[in-house]
């Protein structure tokens, strides 16, 4: 098993509110990818999608509060993208490479993820079985982010690291943790 906390970092950006934090976990066991992010702070601050009672997969999450995740295997251009909303609502993007080929995985047809919300913080917890994707011994690379959308609408880009001069999910080199 490979597990590995994680601490995200927000670029730079004006909208930010202040004591926001963004922590959580990630393991790979089994071929079974687990993660979970924990928002902490004034969320009071944050525009949180509600809660929807039929989850969908959907396009575009990252217009709103979402928090992602991308696997890319060693030595592989391809990667996927994970779109994951406070409102329960989900999307899987394979990409060819750098932004390139983008389509919906359609190996996945749900992502069973749990929202847990209270005044001061925000659980997101996610279990997905990674078979129909890569096999158990696939060495990946893993970025984690988020995007939060504050109440007076400014977005604040949230990830592992920000190696570039503008907020880019997609850099491989953002891809820093080994599982």
């Amino acid at each position: 098993m490979k597990s590995r906390g994680f601490s995200l970092k927000p670029f730079q950006s004006d909208g930010l509110p202040p004591h926001l934090e963004i922590t959580g976990d990630i393991r790979r066991s089994s071929n079974k990818l687990s993660i979970r992010y924990a928002l902490s702070g004034p969320l009071a601050e944050v525009m949180l999608p509600a809660l929807a009672d039929i989850r969908l997969r959907k396009n575009r999450l990252w217009e709103e509060t979402c928090f992602e995740f991308f696997l890319a295997p060693v030595n592989s251009e391809h990667y996927w993208e994970f779109n994951l909303s406070t409102s329960g609502h989900w999307n899987v993007y394979r990409f060819t490479s750098c932004r390139e080929g983008m389509h919906e995985e359609t190996a996945f047809t749900a992502l069973p993820f749990s929202v847990l919300l209270n005044l001061s913080s925000l659980q997101l917890s996610l279990e997905v079985k990674l078979d129909k994707i890569v096999p158990a011994d696939q060495a990946l690379k893993v970025g984690i982010s988020a995007v939060i959308k504050t109440i007076n609408g400014s977005m604040t880009f949230w990830a592992l690291t920000h190696p570039g001069p503008q907020a880019d999910f997609h850099r491989r080199d953002a891809f820093i943790i080994d599982l």
